[in-house]
């Protein structure tokens, strides 16, 4: 019964087999495929059960010799037998060797790499520049007119002195020892090689022999920037402006990065805006809701509009103005103004003007208020039922 084992054991399965692809497959599809078979008999995900760590280990051998391009040509030459003698292949078939380790930490990392900040793309030396954020208000007549205004920005600048790169003048840096430049150094924990910001270097790269003194070899120093912005006519507000390499500069000369600026509009104390259209609530006499007449209002164009109104208007009528809204933005279009008519009961009548309400009230008719003497007939109809 062992003789059997052993000589199952050793008769190895054909390494693409293995890995269920064909023999001209490229590096894509090498670890593609590894990547698959690898998650789907890990140990973790299959405890106790020994055929998926066989069917693991067997995948790790596969894959470390598939992927390197000289042992490959072996394979592919001579088969198994170009790692009888204990090549590097056959280490990883019958135990977690380094090879393994390195295998599995390729696979996590083209797994998490881009979720962790992009995997191994060497030392950080030239980081961009956080992006900024400025809240601009302006008001309903500047988002009509636009405008440039000048904004003052407290931000991160290229320090001058060292034109960014964080050593004193006429000194340069050199590569950190402790991570050779890679900004990351790797240690060995159990099956997984795990990957850390270098300590000595803070993930840089590199260390200054020599800081600028200005920016403490930072190569940036903070600064209030004036800049001017463009507000376009019509703008809304939420409206977010873009404002292309503005922002903080970037660590020891890498490129800076972008500010943006929202716009908030301020309450106007007449006009409310929907879009391109404004709205406004004028109050007018009862009398001239009644007799009908005309009044003026004022226009963010800085005109005044007329504004006609019928006799007989109802509180709460609409008048509109075409033309006189806000412009649309990057548009030759422009919205309206609508006029919501309010009607004023008088107040603080005097002797005369009350005689003459009463007058009145007792002249008019069911015609003179259509609407109210219908509502209260309707209601007597539904108490008497």
């Amino acid at each position: 019964m062992g003789a059997a084992r052993g000589t199952a054991f050793l008769a190895k399965r054909d390494f693409y087999d293995v890995l269920g692809v064909e023999r001209g497959s490229d590096e894509a599809g090498l670890k593609s495929a590894y990547r698959k078979l690898a998650m789907q008999f890990h140990p973790d995900r299959n405890p106790g059960d020994h055929e998926a760590e066989h069917r693991f280990k067997e995948i790790n051998e596969a894959y470390d010799t598939l992927k390197d391009p000289q042992k490959r040509a072996a394979y592919d030459r001579f088969g198994h037998a170009a790692f009888e003698n204990g090549g590097g292949a056959r280490q990883g078939a019958h135990g977690f060797g380094p090879d393994f380790a390195s295998s599995m930490s390729d696979m996590f990392e083209d797994i998490f790499g881009d979720f962790m900040g992009g995997g191994r793309r060497g030392g950080a030396s030239r980081l961009r520049g956080s992006d900024l954020r400025y809240n601009l208000d302006i008001t309903l007549e500047e988002a009509f007119a636009g405008r440039t205004v000048e904004i003052d920005v407290p931000t991160l600048v290229s320090c001058a002195t060292c034109d960014g790169s964080g050593a004193k003048p006429g000194t340069g840096a050199s590569t950190c020892r402790t991570c050779n430049g890679h900004g990351k150094i790797r240690a060995a924990q159990g099956f997984f090689t795990i990957e850390r910001t270098c300590p000595a270097c803070q993930g840089r790269g590199q260390t200054m022999d020599n800081p600028c003194t200005d920016c403490g070899g930072q190569g940036r120093r903070q600064e209030n920037r004036k800049l001017s912005v463009d507000i376009p006519k019509g703008i809304e507000d939420g409206t977010r402006i873009r404002l292309a390499n503005e922002g903080e500069a970037g660590l020891r000369g890498g490129p800076p990065g972008d500010l943006y600026i929202f716009v908030s509009l301020k309450p106007h104390d007449l006009f409310q805006r929907d879009g391109a259209d404004l709205y406004a609530r004028i109050p007018i006499a009862m009398t001239t809701a009644a007799l009908g007449g005309e009044f003026e209002v004022p226009t963010l164009d800085g005109s005044r509009a007329k504004v006609k109104v019928a006799g007989g208007t109802q509180p709460g009528q609409r008048v509109r103005l075409k033309g006189k809204g806000m412009p649309v933005l990057r548009s030759k279009d422009v919205g309206d103004l609508y006029v919501q008519l309010e009607v004023e009961t008088p107040q603080n009548l005097n002797r005369k003007q009350r005689e003459l309400l009463e007058e009145f009230a007792k002249a008019s008719t069911d015609t003179n208020s259509p609407t109210s003497e219908g509502f209260f007939s309707k209601l007597k109809h539904i108490f008497e039922a």
